[in-house]
């Protein structure tokens, strides 16, 4: 993966993060509302894996959030 986006997957991974700690979901919970894995919402969460688009609009869907608010750098 190109390091030249780290840092905003970083930050769209903590973004996630705060916003599913504020439903009170745990990984394996949101995984199960987006039907990924929990592997794979940890990986998005700590910026390990590339997410697609549609990953993204899943778990901002999920998380009854509007999907700008991933890119939100707070």
């Amino acid at each position: 993966m190109d390091n030249r986006h780290q840092e905003t997957l970083a930050r769209i991974g903590l973004n996630i993060l705060y916003y599913r700690k504020q439903k009170g979901y745990t990984q394996q919970r949101l995984a199960e509302l987006t039907s990924y894995s929990k592997n794979h919402i940890q990986q998005v969460e700590t910026a390990k894996t590339l997410p697609s688009v549609i990953a993204l609009l899943d778990i901002a869907e999920a998380l009854e959030i509007p999907p700008s608010k991933l890119f939100e750098f707070r």
